[in-house]
């Protein structure tokens, strides 16, 4: 098979959207993030709303109370129906990812990609974190609060991205085990991690 995919998980203000962006450009390869929402509204006929509330980034309600007990999670506010229909969403969303990278080399960001794709011939799964302090940074100039606000916001996102991925992965968020390269942005900033990831990845996948 011809085609790589590149599956980004990643810790909130880490810069994994412009890694991703940045590798995309560098390689010439396809680059889903949000726009994974619109395919999987087209293919499904769905309206956008449903996917945008059934992805782990529109604020998190979704597995929101799922480790305190059923009851809760049924009615945190994401859905009043049940988990069959939510899982019916991650479904849809996981087959518009299985179509696309069947149509080319992509770099998926979040979505549990790595385990959509986990039976894929050429995938290389990373997971990326930074420390505290530069988190909080990019959180306050992307979403205009304060550094109190940012770090509630990394600590609250983090918790549910991990619920999110353990639920549908099985796997531990952020565990080692669980990736092919872990880095930590900080080190040498967001360019130089994405020329890093680049040079692994055309050794890895033989690009």
């Amino acid at each position: 098979m011809e085609n790589y995919v590149i599956n980004i998980g990643r810790q909130l203000g880490s810069g994994g959207r412009v890694i991703g962006q940045l590798l995309a450009k560098e390689l010439g390869i396809g680059y889903y993030d949000k726009e994974l929402i619109q395919l999987a509204s087209k293919e499904s006929g769905l309206g956008k709303e449903f996917f945008e509330r059934a992805d782990e980034k529109a604020r998190f309600n979704f597995l929101g109370s799922f480790w305190a007990g059923f009851s809760n999670f049924v009615n945190d506010g994401f859905y009043s129906d049940n988990l069959l229909e939510n899982d019916s969403l991650f479904q849809i969303q996981s087959d518009v990812i299985r179509e696309q990278a069947a149509k080319r080399s992509c770099i998926f960001i979040g979505r549990c990609a790595d385990y959509v794709l986990r039976e894929h011939p050429r995938s290389l799964n990373i997971f990326l974190c930074a420390h505290e302090a530069d988190r909080i940074s990019r959180i306050v100039a992307a979403e205009k609060v304060t550094a109190a606000k940012a770090k509630e916001l990394l600590e609250h996102v983090d918790r549910k991205r991990a619920g999110y991925y353990s639920y549908y992965s099985g796997k531990a968020w952020g565990a080692a085990a669980s990736y092919h390269l872990c880095l930590n942005t900080s080190a040498i900033g967001l360019e130089e991690t994405a020329k890093f990831i680049k040079a692994f990845a055309k050794e890895r996948l033989n690009i």
